[in-house]
């Protein structure tokens, strides 16, 4: 199994970093093969120019750096976004990726008076936003609500893949580093587990999604469990072994290695 860990965050330093390599780490851990994009570090161009206007067009061919990217996702099985929130959505350069990466042949396959095609079926995403904001805000002002349409219907699901897990990290700039370091820790082998040993866990399509709002406890209070859409992860990805006996997380290692938030 081989999974494609995309993280969109210019500082190699930051919460979001950390975040993404802490998952690629636990994937590494139980066996499992990833390949690891940084947009930012491998300076990927996210400008729609004339020539991706010309392939939507059905005209020329795929410029070289998009069908790198398109090759990237054709050797994996699973896909992971790791970024950070800005306006209630992702960042610009990640934004880029996708517009230019998930176009016609790959994502979907469409021509007038053609039945539309979508083409990333055999394909699970699990997102990882990492928001300044606390869940309660989230939750009051809508946002869980328009990032379910906007990303996980408007792109994922679009394209015929498998929301695997959507997992918000919250309070990425209040939140003392202990807490978060322990979130983490729990949240990239949650993770982990459900991309290794995909057997093991009922049908992905068929799991039940709640919320867990990583809070630094387990199991989530009932008034963490909301419908699906409300930043959740799916129970049967988190581990039994998280449900047999309530504990509290504890700090997983001494020093955090990130130095600056989201």
């Amino acid at each position: 199994m081989t999974t494609l860990v995309v993280v969109s965050h210019p500082d190699p330093q930051s919460l979001t970093q950390h975040v993404a390599r802490s998952t690629a780490d636990a994937i590494r851990d139980l066996g499992g093969d990833v390949d690891f994009a940084d947009l930012h570090a491998e300076s990927f161009d996210p400008r729609f120019a004339e020539a991706d206007v010309n392939l939507f067009r059905g005209k020329g061919t795929p410029p070289a750096d998009v069908v790198a990217e398109q090759d990237r996702i054709d050797r994996a099985d699973d896909l992971i976004l790791v970024f950070p929130m800005y306006w209630w959505s992702m960042p610009a350069l990640l934004k880029g990726w996708i517009d230019r990466v998930f176009v016609s042949g790959l994502a979907y396959e469409f021509t007038p008076g053609s039945e539309f095609v979508k083409k990333l079926d055999r394909l699970t995403v699990h997102l990882i936003p990492v928001a300044g904001d606390d869940a309660e805000s989230f939750d009051r002002h809508g946002v869980y609500e328009a990032f379910r349409t906007q990303i996980e219907r408007g792109i994922i699901e679009y394209c015929g893949a498998t929301l695997g897990s959507t997992t918000f990290v919250h309070e990425s700039d209040t939140k003392s580093r202990d807490v978060l370091a322990a979130e983490i820790h729990d949240l990239s082998e949650s993770i982990a587990s459900r991309v290794a040993y995909p057997a093991t866990a009922t049908s992905r399509r068929r799991s039940k999604t709640v919320n867990w709002r990583l809070t630094g406890t387990w199991p989530p209070s009932s008034e963490a469990c909301l419908p699906n859409g409300r930043g959740c992860a799916t129970t049967d990805q988190l581990g039994a072994r998280y449900r047999e006996v309530p504990r509290t997380l504890r700090l997983p290692y001494a020093n955090p290695r990130w130095s600056r938030r989201t």
